[in-house]
């Protein structure tokens, strides 16, 4: 599965010659999903230096993007970070109706946050169970699983999909959430913390777990600001910028919430950011949750925004009026066509602040669009986590950098 090559350090005279052995991690090794090159030169089993290669993947997202109308964008965020895909379709949306001009309103920005929390929760827990399964414990992963596939069967309700989702349209979602819905959300609710809390105990104290990831993958708050880290991976590292706090959008200013940071930046921190998050993610979708129940009689059935020029009337009503009719046709036919301007929007995605930069000379696809792909900075950094450490570590320190192939070399 690797290759490897043996070769002579040259010494000054007199001292004892000493060989080393590169050996290349990746791409085929399960833990790099096809996709990441890493040339590790070891001495013995401790890295002595690295080197890493991206480009396997590559889709040219951002080329492709130049040629679609705003609402066919969505289905390419989908396949950015795959394990949190509705965060990227929302951080979509809110950065085409900051070009656009669009207000949603709040009971659309609830259900919002809803769901991007329910997000960042499938992803961390992908996350902490796969690093894990990297130390050996297989057992948390096969458990925790099955409240993932919980969450999936409510994005089942909401938009028919499950992993690429497709969710929501630009200016609110397609269609109301429906009872089954807030059912499956309710049995979330109930069952999900008591598993999470099992999940924890496997781990957060388990001797030979800390012991693979305490010290390990470590770095500072200032070399992470330097290499550009946001998200788990910064807040582990001391820094607690967080861009629903710092930035807020979708009305996370009327949620109380806390932003668990660490201290030492290796890879047990980012295990235990994780998992506070994953918490503090439960709180938020019950204060959600709990703002939904509160819009009574017609508020209560408001799922999108007034912005009949870039949201796709129900066919319900492109069947029966003429005027949604036009506007179906001219959506769908890419003839609408939209302001120039030049906008940059955030949103704190599962594993870091994911950015969008748009730039439009008023015709009806972008001129420029740039994804901000955190992932893509962290694999900036990995040569420096990893050396000195042993070749087992480097394996942990991937798994908790939450390197997203898809996001990475989008």
């Amino acid at each position: 599965m690797s290759d490897i090559l043996h070769h002579n350090i040259k010494l000054p005279k007199g001292a004892i010659e000493k060989e080393t052995t590169t050996l290349n991690l990746g791409p085929t090794h399960p833990a790099t999903h096809g996709v990441m090159q890493n040339i590790i030169e070891l001495d013995g089993e401790r890295i002595v230096s690295a080197e890493q290669t991206i480009g396997y993947i590559h889709r040219a997202f951002e080329k492709l993007a130049e040629r679609r109308p705003l609402f066919q964008i969505t289905t390419l965020t989908d396949r950015l970070n795959y394990c949190s895909a509705p965060l990227n379709n929302m951080g979509w949306h809110l950065t085409c109706e900051k070009l656009l001009g669009i207000q949603t309103p709040k009971r659309v920005d609830y259900l919002r946050v809803i769901i991007m929390e329910l997000s960042r929760i499938t992803d961390h827990l992908i996350c902490n169970s796969i690093v894990g399964v990297d130390s050996g414990a297989f057992t948390g992963f096969l458990y925790v699983m099955q409240y993932r596939e919980l969450v999936y069967e409510i994005y089942e309700e909401i938009c028919g999909a499950r992993l690429t989702t497709n969710m929501g349209r630009i200016g609110g979602f397609e269609r109301n959430f429906n009872d089954t819905a807030w059912k499956k959300l309710d049995k979330f609710l109930v069952e999900f913390p008591k598993a999470w809390k099992e999940f924890g105990n496997l781990f957060l104290r388990n001797r030979i777990f800390m012991d693979r990831l305490i010290g390990t993958g470590a770095i500072s708050a200032e070399r992470a600001l330097n290499y550009g880290f946001t998200g788990p991976n910064l807040r582990a590292a001391g820094v607690d910028y967080d861009v629903r706090v710092h930035t807020p959008y979708s009305s996370y200013q009327d949620f109380n919430f806390t932003i668990p940071v660490g201290t030492t930046g290796d890879n047990y921190d980012r295990f235990l950011v994780r998992d506070q998050e994953v918490w503090q993610s439960i709180s938020i979708i019950q204060q959600a949750y709990q703002k939904v129940q509160e819009f009574k009689g017609a508020e209560a059935e408001v799922y999108h925004a007034d912005a009949p020029e870039y949201y796709l009337p129900e066919k319900e009503l492109v069947y029966t009026r003429m005027e949604s009719l036009i506007w179906h046709f001219k959506i769908v036919m890419g003839e609408t066509e939209i302001p120039k301007g030049e906008v940059y929007n955030s949103i704190e995605g599962a594993n870091g602040e994911l950015g969008f930069y748009l730039i439009s000379d008023g015709g009806r696809t972008p001129y420029r669009l740039h994804f901000r792909r955190p992932c893509f900075i962290y694999y900036q950094a990995y040569s420096e986590l990893t050396k000195g450490g042993m070749l087992s570590d480097a394996i942990m320190t991937m798994s908790s950098l939450n390197l997203i192939a898809g996001e990475l070399d989008a």
